[in-house]
């Protein structure tokens, strides 16, 4: 882009080049406008759809740790039951009490373990039901919003379809458009744009009211604006007042 042109180029020339882009932002506004909100709806449902995977990948991840945890309960309850036989083996050739009363309680530290395993193999399978049941619905919302993203798209893309030449041709015009326009006046006019809720950063009097605010513009203030001796913008909404309409008279 061509930026800093002369300072010598009259105010008229700024303000014609200011009021062209208006011309040509408000008419890509109005096509975008067509689409309404299709592109935030059609972000929307692509981020949620994001989100529902992400939700049924981590679901899978917590079912693959509890059945890690189950296998290796199983396994320590296995263990338990060869130590229980092989104390059980022991047993039969104690020659005392006290070697009997020490592995009986090596046997029923081992049975514990079995318990203690059962009931984690039995809380880790229930929670497993609990998060396929959730993969189940999720599965079942994500499959309806993409369902809703197909027909969103499919909208949108007939929209886009349908006055993307236009919109094209337009884009290829303001970028000439903006080329005489110094860089601070782009800066200001983008400003304006975007703290506005039509768009309208540059505006022309109309029946002595701003075109953007409809608010009253004084006469003297009229006749500075149609002098071009100045950039002027109204002192209630901020947009520049490029020109006066003459009034028609009947």
């Amino acid at each position: 882009m061509i930026s800093n042109p002369s300072a010598e180029t009259p105010v008229a020339s700024k303000l014609e080049a200011l009021l062209n882009l208006q011309r040509i932002d408000s008419q890509l506004d109005e096509i975008r406008r067509v689409r309404g909100d299709l592109p935030e709806e059609v972000q929307d449902l692509e981020d949620e759809i994001a989100g529902y995977e992400v939700r049924v990948s981590k679901f899978d991840e917590e079912i693959s740790s509890l059945n890690d945890q189950i296998k290796q309960r199983k396994q320590n309850a296995k263990d338990a039951d060869g130590l229980i036989k092989r104390y059980e083996e022991q047993q039969t050739n104690v020659r005392n009490n006290r070697e009997y009363e020490a592995i009986a309680k090596e046997i029923e530290l081992q049975k514990l373990e079995i318990q203690i395993s059962e009931k984690k193999i039995k809380e880790s399978q229930y929670q497993i039901e609990l998060k396929n049941n959730e993969i189940s619905g999720t599965k079942q919302r994500l499959d309806e919003r993409k369902k809703d993203l197909t027909n969103k798209k499919s909208e949108l893309e007939t929209i886009v379809g349908e006055s993307e030449a236009d919109e094209q041709k337009l884009m290829d015009e303001r970028g000439e458009a903006v080329k005489p326009i110094e860089d601070r006046l782009l800066t200001a006019y983008t400003r304006i744009r975007g703290n506005v809720r039509n768009g309208l950063a540059v505006v022309t009097v109309k029946r002595d009211a701003c075109g953007g605010c409809f608010n009253t513009v004084p006469p003297q203030r009229q006749a500075d604006i149609i002098s071009h001796k100045k950039i002027i913008v109204c002192e209630h909404c901020g947009r520049v007042l490029a020109d006066v309409e003459a009034r028609v008279v009947a």
